[in-house]
């Protein structure tokens, strides 16, 4: 698929319809029966879902789009699937595997351990972003991002983006236990890009936090 035809799918929302569903286990689907937002509560992702609503009312001026939100849950080890989608109308998720910063885990746990907006910290960052464009990088196709909160207002300057990585993929983790770590972007499994930037589109709430239960 070549770069203009993959951000013309990706900005109309159908870029997860050009992938079978066979592609692997980095990421489970976005079901299409609506359970109902009710169901939301449920999800172990729930404060950090509530406080992405609040950053949806604090910036509210910043979107136009409020019927999905990214949520990036660095509670948890990076084996499991803690990139999610959510539709806030209709409560279906999708969830992916995403790598952390390298400067946010220099002993390369799995775990991430601190957050950093400094530039050169090589860290993730914690707070609102805003989606931006899809486009052709050194890592292929990638999505920018808008950092919003004070955590994250380096994001431009720091480049940090979505973008896939070889690094962040089941066979990866079934031999190290963890995927690779990034430069501080939301590198995600290659061959899931499409499908992720086709639900999330520009113009939406990105969160990453590290929240305990």
């Amino acid at each position: 698929m070549d770069r203009r035809h993959f951000t013309r799918l990706a900005l109309t929302g159908l870029g997860m319809a050009c992938f079978p569903t066979s592609l692997g286990r980095a990421a489970t689907p976005f079901l299409p029966a609506a359970p109902g937002p009710a169901a939301l509560a449920a999800k172990p992702y729930i404060a950090l879902l509530d406080r992405a609503r609040a950053a949806l009312d604090q910036h509210q001026n910043n979107f136009q789009l409020r019927d999905r939100v990214a949520l990036a849950d660095f509670s948890i080890a990076s084996r499991d699937l803690r990139f999610h989608i959510v539709d806030l109308i209709g409560g279906q998720t999708s969830s992916y595997l995403v790598a952390h910063g390298r400067g946010s885990d220099p002993d390369h746990s799995g775990w991430l351990q601190r957050f950093s907006n400094e530039p050169n910290s090589l860290a993730s960052s914690a707070g609102a972003y805003k989606t931006g464009e899809i486009y052709d990088g050194q890592h292929g196709a990638a999505m920018r991002l808008l950092g919003l909160d004070p955590l994250n207002n380096n994001a431009e300057s720091r480049a940090i983006v979505i973008h896939g990585a070889d690094y962040v993929s089941e066979n990866h983790i079934a031999t190290w236990g963890k995927v690779g770590r990034s430069e501080g972007c939301f590198a995600v499994a290659r061959h899931m890009l499409p499908q992720l930037l086709g639900l999330l589109g520009p113009g939406r709430l990105l969160y990453a936090d590290k929240v305990s239960a």
